[in-house]
């Protein structure tokens, strides 16, 4: 994913989340991880992604 991608993809989610209003918004990036949880299949690598968040760590660069 390239900066454009990612710029991109982030603001259709923030755009999301505003529409659907601060009661549904955990609810819908509840769902959101568990289906990145999914799709990413790797259990090590949700528990350190997990982690970096709760660190509030910079995304690494996109490719």
């Amino acid at each position: 994913m390239n900066d454009l991608d990612l710029d991109r993809v982030y603001t259709q989610l923030c755009k999301t989340l505003s529409a659907a209003g601060q009661e549904q918004a955990m609810d819908i990036l509840a769902r959101y991880a568990l289906l990145s949880m999914l799709e990413i299949g790797d259990p090590e690598r949700i528990s350190a992604l997990i982690e970096r968040a709760a660190l509030n760590e910079a995304p690494a660069a996109a490719a």
